[in-house]
């Protein structure tokens, strides 16, 4: 009606001080001019009244219930009927505005941690998963996956890295502040539009409270579900809806690359061509990149004081018509008067200059929380008094635009999962209503000592049945842990670490025996840091609640394993050898025969250098004696030949013949004498060779029988193996990761 009530909350009281009056007078001051303004263009409170019937405004506030929260990441669902690439854009977008908020820079093709997360968002929405910060950060931890291109996830993001990233998610969801995101209407684009009832929707998403990086992280979310439902909307030349951002700076600078930069200009290029309109402002056209100015199809110019913004402006409008005159738009855009505006568009050649009419609304400039209790309660109050909408959840039925074009049911398919209960809080999931509680039930989970870890067996663990566990809503506490041995000693030069990973099935009792601990090979992935929906809780006889029984079962698990387990290995003391860990008994014999070898070696290198110098003496006088035989041989030769030369019998005619003297007769005496002697000189030389040859002989047989000695030695001591234990010391015990896992038994 413009009464004077209706703007006295809004009018400001520091002016009313300045002139003098009260707020009421004030208040009816601006009634009586907004009235005439009005007026002036043919408008009156009749026309505010049919608008005002005619749609539905909705104020939110993201991160805050100051007005209508809206759940921003409740639940992360895929994109309804999306291609593989939209997927992927959604994902991309999603995971760089998830970075965004939890501060962390980010690159969607050279950052490890984006690459790692936006893999996780398309795998799970390629699969048609309903995602949630937990499930992220769990995969953050582990993986469903080895590799991420050519290379192992340790390697591309080695496992201090993912803890690092999944400590910064954690910390969104540790915040209390953080469950403002997380409840209120969720983020529908069709729900954003159009109400309930089928009245057209103004939504206001009010960014003036939060951050930087939590409005890009809203404007990033919100511009990628944009995109999602444009592309399922068939193309046209009429406007199905708008968007319209007020104060563009630092969404799309033309340096920098935001996450909420590339969702931005996929709707400036592609949003016209399905019905889709989008608006941005901003005082500063310098602060906003080209692209974003070359692809608007309309622009309205205010007065431009600075050369810089005017400079920017006809750049962009030469890059999208080359017949620019630079000097008149230069004069045109620092000559407008106020509320004064060139409007130029593709379709016309032409600039018009236009001015703006009054305003049906009151432009009092930018609302507090405070204020944002005076507006209507339809505007910030939930649409639905029910859980569902309280959660974020659907309202039943659809919402109607026309008979011709209905709006998409808004289905249970919005609600929120229920939110996961940090361990120790005594929290657990909403317990289904319709089943009884049996008198050792609880609808919640019973307190766990502060400090240890819970999670819920996931019944599909490939173990699990062999303890008979499995699916089901009654769930019991078990335990979970990993020991860690080492057996070392120093003799065997032996240090073997063994990792052991064991359970404890539920029902536990009240004082936990060591040998009821079940071996398993079990991972991180058999387990869910979230819980089920409609469970309900056992009590456990085991005090869970004191750290002190943890601990007193790691000390019995310790105690058991050092009195009862040791590593039995096989030892050679003669070679001085031990078996290794895993090795056979016949490969610790071929080592221990090879070792033996190699020692049987090294005592007859010993040998060697003994034997050597007998061995070199004996033959060089054997070298000596043949070479002294030889010599005989030839002189016995050479005077043989001499005496065929002179004659048989010339001794005996010669001196028969008494032709001969004495003297003469003397010589051919001699000369027979002489080899005579030389034949028995020769003689002896042969029988000192052979002898000589006879202890070369010897000597080797003897290094023979000194070579076999060795030998058989050195094979006896190889077969000489017995059996020794090594036990385990305490300290050398690590009972580790102990930690309280609820399953349902199925025997």
């Amino acid at each position: 009606e413009l009464a004077a009530e209706d703007f006295e909350p809004w009018v400001d009281d520091a002016e009313a001080r300045r002139e003098g009056i009260t707020t009421a007078e004030l208040g009816a001051k601006t009634a009586a001019k907004w009235t005439k303004g009005l007026a002036s263009w043919g408008l009156d409170g009749g026309r505010i009244r049919e608008l005002r019937d005619g749609t539905s405004l909705r104020v939110y506030t993201p991160g805050s219930t100051a007005g209508a929260p809206l759940n921003l990441i409740g639940d992360l669902q895929p994109p309804p009927e999306a291609d593989a690439e939209t997927i992927r854009e959604a994902a991309e977008s999603l995971a760089s505005a998830l970075l965004t908020l939890a501060d962390i820079e980010s690159d969607p093709l050279t950052t490890p941690e984006h690459i790692l997360l936006a893999t996780l968002i398309e795998r799970g929405w390629t699969a048609g998963e309903v995602l949630s910060l937990e499930t992220l950060i769990g995969g953050v931890q582990t993986p469903p996956f080895r590799k991420l291109g050519v290379f192992e996830v340790d390697a591309f993001v080695p496992p201090a890295q993912r803890m690092k990233l999944a400590l910064r998610l954690n910390g969104l969801v540790a915040s209390p502040s953080f469950a403002a995101w997380r409840s209120g209407d969720p983020l529908d684009i069709d729900r954003l539009l159009w109400a309930p009832d089928g009245r057209p929707r103004a939504s206001v998403i009010q960014l003036a409270h939060l951050s930087e990086p939590e409005r890009i992280f809203v404007v990033t979310l919100l511009l990628s579900r944009a995109i999602t439902w444009m592309r399922r909307q068939p193309g046209t030349s009429d406007l199905r809806a708008m968007i319209y951002i007020d104060e563009l700076f630092g969404f799309a600078p033309p340096t920098a690359n935001p996450p909420s930069k590339t969702p931005l200009l996929t709707l400036f290029k592609q949003a016209r061509a399905h019905g889709l309109g989008v608006v941005v402002s901003t005082q500063n056209p310098v602060d906003m990149d080209y692209k974003l100015m070359s692809n608007a199809g309309t622009w309205m110019m205010g007065r431009l004081q600075t050369e810089r913004d005017k400079a920017r402006v006809i750049e962009a409008l030469r890059s999208a018509d080359g017949s620019v005159d630079v000097r008149a738009w230069d004069a045109r855009l620092g000559g407008l008067g106020k509320r004064q505006f060139v409007l130029k568009r593709t379709r016309s050649p032409d600039p018009e200059l236009f001015t703006t009419r009054w305003a049906m609304s009151y432009l009092r400039g930018p609302v507090t929380r405070a204020e944002l209790d005076l507006l209507p309660p339809e505007t910030i109050a939930p649409e639905s008094d029910s859980p569902e909408a309280a959660q974020g959840g659907a309202t039943d039925g659809a919402a109607v635009r026309g008979a011709a074009d209905p709006v998409s049911p808004t289905s249970a398919r919005h609600a929120a999962p229920p939110a996961s209960p940090h361990p120790g809080s005594g929290a657990g999931a909403a317990p289904a209503a319709a089943l009884p509680l049996a008198d050792d039930e609880s609808p919640l989970m019973p307190k766990i000592a502060d400090g240890v870890r819970v999670t819920w067996l996931d019944p599909a663990a490939p173990w699990a049945a062999k303890l008979g566990l499995g699916a089901g809503a009654r769930l019991e506490a078990g335990l979970a842990g990993r020991v860690r041995m080492l057996f070392d000693e120093t003799k065997a030069d032996l240090r073997h670490e063994i990792e052991w990973e064991m359970v404890f099935a539920p029902p536990l009792a009240e004082s936990v025996q060591a040998t009821a601990a079940s071996p398993v090979d079990f991972d991180e992935r058999d387990f869910r840091d979230s819980a089920p929906a409609g469970v309900r809780y056992v009590i456990p006889a085991a005090p869970l609640d004191k750290k002190s029984f943890l601990n007193a079962v790691e000390r019995a698990l310790a105690d058991r394993l050092h009195a009862t387990l040791e590593l039995k290995l096989r030892h050679n003391p003669t070679l001085k050898l031990y078996s290794r860990v895993g090795e056979s008994e016949a490969d610790f014999r071929t080592r221990c025969e090879a070792a033996a070898e190699d020692a049987a070696d090294a005592d007859a290198a010993k040998l060697r250098d003994r034997y050597e110098k007998k061995l070199d003496t004996a033959r060089d006088q054997v070298e000596r004696a043949e070479r002294r035989l030889r010599e005989l041989d030839v002189d016995v030769s050479s005077r043989r030949q001499q005496e065929l030369v002179s004659g048989a019998g010339a001794l005996i005619g010669a001196f028969l013949g008494g032709r001969r003297s004495t003297r003469s007769l003397s010589s051919i005496a001699s000369r027979r004498s002489q080899t005579r002697r030389t034949e028995e000189r020769r003689r002896s030389a042969e029988e000192k060779l052979t002898a000589e040859q006879e202890d070369v002989v010897e000597l080797e047989q003897e290094l023979a029988e000194d070579l076999q000695a060795i030998w058989d030695r050195w094979q006896t001591a190889a077969g000489e193996i017995e059996i020794v234990e090594v036990g385990l010391e305490k300290n050398d015990i690590d009972v580790s990761d102990l930690h309280v896992f609820w399953a349902a038994r199925t025997e």
